[in-house]
């Protein structure tokens, strides 16, 4: 092993010089200026249904509808609706899904946005009108940029990583990520990127800080050198980018982009679907997940903790909601807890740092629920019961010493021996020496 001087200065070097550092500086400013720009819009979403998938019974037929016969006609009352409330036709996505084609209209004039979005929801040629709302990424001191990277991951100690590898590695386990721009070129995620797509269209692509933060966390190479592990390190990953960065590195989403994505994730089968952002409840964003839900992808959300319920997607039904161990500031009912705070990861340019927040204890539980699925390929229902936690808060003996374990804490070798009906960690031989510490 290094000396840790030597890692820390070799860290502290690689987070300092920064390849190219006035071109990213100029883009971070670009992708600022057109955020703020797409944010001043009063857009809103009108749901048109889309015509029932004929079955055809033969070797050609794979249930799409990109050649439907219906999109021009669709298209067409699309623009009537629009002329008809005083709109603007701005974009529109089909997601046969969930069975409706999403139309992106945009309101020139001043008037609260909920008179027309009544209007058009009383309209009979529409299944439902919404708003665009807003979400944003569940970093720690609000959206900041953590310190140095340190030779420390917090999993690999209170999961026992390498134990967990020797039963389970996520070996092939699809992942979504829909979060900010992956940096798909970063020396730990080079070939974890089984696909990158971009469904931010009014801000400039990117590899952004928020989203390769996330998808080393669950990802990033094992073995090779280099920076960290990921929970998952042989899962394949889908950087599906619906979010964007702005000032101080803080991630936006709506409901449009994360919409767009989520219906790729489903449609392209996705095992896993990782979304570390919150805001409020969506009803084209809750079709979608319970639609996921419905084929047995797990859906894990982050905790907001400024928000009394967890926030919207953490709170819905059948979401697995993760908060950061030790928060206190609150803790939804059956919400999980894993490490959250100073955990290394991944960034763009080559770089590691430290980050915390529930968006990255949420990451890691998407890593947990890819070792999961490759042990055992077919779901669990309720998703939830996959994973065994503390029931209470304890004191549990380590070596080094006690530590506190609240009620949700995942004991993750426990999920993975139970996962593979075999001891992983706390072999028959180990687990009378713990008894005795506990008592």
């Amino acid at each position: 092993m290094k000396p840790l001087f030597a890692v820390l200065l070799a860290c502290c070097l690689g987070c300092c010089a920064l390849p190219g550092g006035a071109r990213a500086a100029e883009a971070t400013e670009a992708i600022a200026a057109g955020a703020q720009a797409a944010g001043a819009s009063r857009q809103l979403l009108v749901m048109l249904r889309l015509p029932p998938p004929h079955y055809r019974p033969d070797s050609s037929y794979g249930g799409g509808y990109a050649d439907d016969g219906t999109r021009a006609a669709r298209r067409r009352q699309a623009t009537e609706l629009a002329a008809a409330y005083g709109l603007k036709l701005v974009d529109d996505w089909p997601m046969p899904a969930i069975g409706i084609d999403c139309f992106v209209m945009e309101d020139p004039g001043s008037a609260p946005l909920a008179r027309v979005l009544d209007a058009l929801g009383g309209d009979p040629r529409v299944a439902w009108a919404q708003a665009v709302n807003d979400y944003r990424g569940l970093d720690g001191a609000g959206g900041r940029g953590g310190d140095p990277l340190l030779p420390l991951q917090p999993a690999a100690h209170a999961w026992r990583l390498a134990e967990l590898h020797r039963a389970s590695t996520g070996r092939k386990v699809m992942v979504a990520v829909i979060d900010s721009g992956v940096d798909a070129t970063h020396p730990d995620l080079a070939g974890q990127v089984a696909l990158r797509q971009n469904f931010v269209d009014t801000v400039a692509d990117a590899a952004e800080s928020h989203g390769t933060a996330v998808a080393g966390i669950i990802a990033a190479r094992a073995g090779n050198g280099l920076g960290i592990a990921g929970v998952a390190p042989q899962a394949r990953l889908m950087a599906l980018r619906a979010c964007w960065e702005i000032a101080r590195q803080e991630t936006r989403c709506n409901s449009f982009t994360l919409g767009k994505a989520l219906h790729f994730a489903v449609i392209n089968d996705a095992r896993v679907i990782n979304l570390s952002l919150g805001g409020p409840p969506d009803r084209l964003l809750q079709a979608l997940i319970e639609t996921a839900l419905a084929r047995g992808i797990a859906v894990v959300g982050a905790v907001d903790p400024e928000r009394a319920d967890g926030g919207f997607p953490a709170a819905y039904p059948g979401v697995i909601a993760v908060t950061a161990s030790g928060d206190r500031r609150f803790l939804p009912a059956g919400a999980l807890q894993a490490p959250g705070a100073d955990i290394p990861a991944t960034l763009p340019g080559a770089r590691w740092g430290m980050v915390s927040g529930s968006s990255y204890a949420a990451a890691q539980v998407v890593g947990l629920a890819a070792l999961l699925v490759e042990l055992r390929p077919a779901p669990p229902s309720p998703w939830r019961r996959a994973f065994v936690t503390a029931a209470r808060t304890s004191l549990v003996a380590q070596a080094g010493g006690a530590r506190q374990e609240q009620a949700g804490s995942i004991d993750a070798c426990a999920t993975i021996a139970r996962a593979a009906g075999a001891c992983v960690c706390l072999c028959p031989s180990t687990a009378a020496t713990t008894a005795e510490l506990l008592h």
